[in-house]
């Protein structure tokens, strides 16, 4: 197993076929088939199927795919931080951030420092929990800010606290315009909800576990996250608990309203590091200004869902 090998395979992966990936490489298509056909010799294991005059990747590739992305994640840093040194006299700061908050908290974190700083450069990665706590152990991240249940395993929390999830609705919902929060006992037999992977995931602290059965027992749609959930809503019509942030997204968008919840169901949010002494002093004052944006928001949402209450 090569690197080149792992280059073909990815750019297959990510276009679809061999003559796509043949393109992004600017080589030939028999040596994109010659690579991944050495490659399927090395892990040994079939990576693509035919599928008419196309190709189909097996179970085993998506699996070996997302490790994959993982390392070439490493070198896409490293070629930032080499264009970086090049080009700036300042430092960068690295941070990965889930889809709940990329699109409308972290933009407003970033500007800060970045109204501040004109001598250094940020990049925000947008990944789920689990791929940016990895990254950050492995130090291609300066912070991630991540938003399950802790403990997360070799890094450091430098922020934490959590906040309550909401039930996202259609808007043309009767239950729009009525005051006080949802309950989720009232509509597990009423409605059916979005759920994540198949099930309520554990870090929705609070879950009565007979309440998640009753829940999961009519859903027939499933998200990776809770922004492709709140889309959901909108399509379907179907009910989501999703965190507040990402229903701020999907209520922008229109077509979908959210109420707060009876039940308390916790939301964590966290700011994590590799160590604070791997920290340079850019990235500390981005975690700092994370850490009070973050704060302040959490107390919005609850003077909100009290208030609704």
């Amino acid at each position: 197993m090569n690197l080149r090998q792992l280059e073909a395979f990815r750019a297959t992966m990510r276009s679809g076929s061999i003559t796509a990936a043949a393109e992004i490489l600017h080589i030939s298509q028999p040596s994109v088939s010659r690579l991944i056909s050495d490659l399927e010799a090395s892990v040994g294991f079939p990576l693509f199927l035919r599928a008419g005059r196309g190709l189909t990747a097996t179970v085993e590739a998506r699996r070996f795919y997302r490790a994959v992305e993982g390392m070439f994640v490493g070198i896409d840093r490293l070629q930032d931080l080499a264009n970086t040194i090049r080009n700036t006299a300042g430092g960068v700061v690295s941070m990965g951030i889930i889809p709940s908050l990329a699109s409308i908290e972290a933009p407003k974190v970033v500007n800060e420092l970045y109204q501040k700083r004109s001598d250094i450069q940020i990049m925000i990665y947008e990944r789920n929990t689990p791929s940016i706590v990895d990254a950050v152990q492995m130090q291609q991240f300066d912070l991630g800010i991540v938003g399950r249940q802790p403990p997360y395993g070799g890094v450091e929390t430098l922020f934490q606290t959590t906040i309550p999830y909401v039930c996202l609705i259609p808007e043309t919902h009767e239950l729009v315009g009525e005051p006080g929060p949802v309950d989720l006992n009232e509509l597990a037999d009423q409605e059916t909800f979005v759920t994540f992977g198949g099930v309520f995931p554990d870090e929705m602290l609070g879950m009565d576990q007979a309440l998640s059965q009753r829940l999961q027992s009519r859903s027939r749609l499933s998200a990776a996250n809770m922004p492709v959930a709140a889309s959901l809503v909108r399509e379907t019509g179907a009910f989501a608990i999703v965190d507040p942030f990402s229903a701020e997204m999907a209520v922008r968008l229109g077509g979908v309203a959210f109420r707060p919840l009876r039940q308390k169901l916790n939301y964590n949010i966290a700011v994590i590091t590799r160590g604070r002494d791997t920290l340079s002093l850019e990235a500390s004052e981005l975690a700092k200004i994370a850490a009070e944006r973050l704060s302040a928001r959490v107390e919005e949402v609850k003077a909100f869902s009290a208030h609704r209450s």
